[in-house]
């Protein structure tokens, strides 16, 4: 599948900035399931734009400008090439050992709630890999997903204790249960485009920006998991990083000197391409 990135983050200060600094994780690496066939990332006024990679691999663009600004955006193009791997990750650059996702966070640090949970619905599982199936479909089915916009990331425990959360929180409490059940689990973020084939699954969440998990198994690797969607990531799914929570793969996020009365406005488009592919 190929699937065309658009993604604008758009800023307008009320009074200038003086300076800003933008953190980007915006940047997909090739892996045996995703090809970058394309993929820009463009200010929209001048500065100095570096990239690096963080210590989980991911690319990292470091985009700073001096001011007055006023207003500025960041545009992100792309077009990317898939296949469906049933979840299976391969072919990832991969820094930091196996054993490190085993921490909590902020973010991941769970309760008697999750434990509970966890337990109860993996209870007639017979491998790892059917406990997170179990898992995932369990959460599936218990946690709402509301849409990006509708509340903030809360954490875990408290995204479980309300029954809803937005894809990062459903992220983190599957990652939470994974945990408490032994495995290793990383959060992934990406984007989702929904597919214009009728053959191809319906998924509820396909609107653009997205977050998943990945859980390590002894006998696999790495396998995806979005228990927002209810699957395994298939080739509808653009992954672009990962890391212990939110907070190690943020696609954005900055520092300022001045700029009081900032307003966001941010718009994101993944869509299947076909099979027609343009150079940009």
């Amino acid at each position: 599948m190929r699937i065309r990135i658009s993604h604008s983050i758009a800023y307008v200060y009320a009074e200038p900035a003086r300076h800003i600094t933008q953190i980007l994780r915006l940047t997909p690496r090739d892996h045996d399931g995703q090809h970058v066939m394309s993929w820009r990332i463009e200010p929209t006024i001048d500065g100095r734009l570096r990239a690096t990679q963080d210590p989980y691999g991911n690319i990292v663009h470091t985009f700073s400008a001096d001011g007055p600004i006023a207003e500025m955006a960041i545009q992100i193009d792309g077009l990317i090439e898939t296949a469906d791997l049933a979840g299976i990750v391969r072919g990832m650059i991969e820094r930091v050992p196996v054993e490190v996702f085993r921490r909590d966070t902020l973010l991941t640090t769970p309760d008697a709630a999750l434990r509970a949970f966890a337990e109860a619905v993996t209870k007639g599982a017979d491998s790892p890999l059917s406990k997170m199936h179990a898992l995932m479909d369990a959460l599936h089915e218990q946690t709402a997903c509301v849409e990006t916009g509708q509340r903030t990331g809360i954490g875990a425990a408290a995204a479980f204790a309300a029954g809803e959360g937005i894809p990062q929180d459903i992220a983190h409490i599957f990652m939470t249960c994974a945990r408490l059940l032994g495995l290793p689990a990383r959060y992934v973020s990406g984007y989702v485009a929904q597919s214009d084939a009728s053959t191809r699954v319906a998924l509820p969440h396909a609107s653009g920006a997205h977050a998943w998990a990945e859980v390590h198994l002894s006998d696999f690797g790495w396998i995806g998991f979005d228990p927002a969607n209810g699957l395994c990531p298939i080739d509808t799914h653009v992954r672009i990083a990962a890391g212990l929570d939110f907070a190690d793969a943020a696609p954005v996020r900055g520092a300022r000197k001045g700029g009081d009365g900032e307003a966001l406005a941010v718009r994101v488009s993944a869509r299947d391409a076909g099979g027609r592919a343009s150079n940009q």
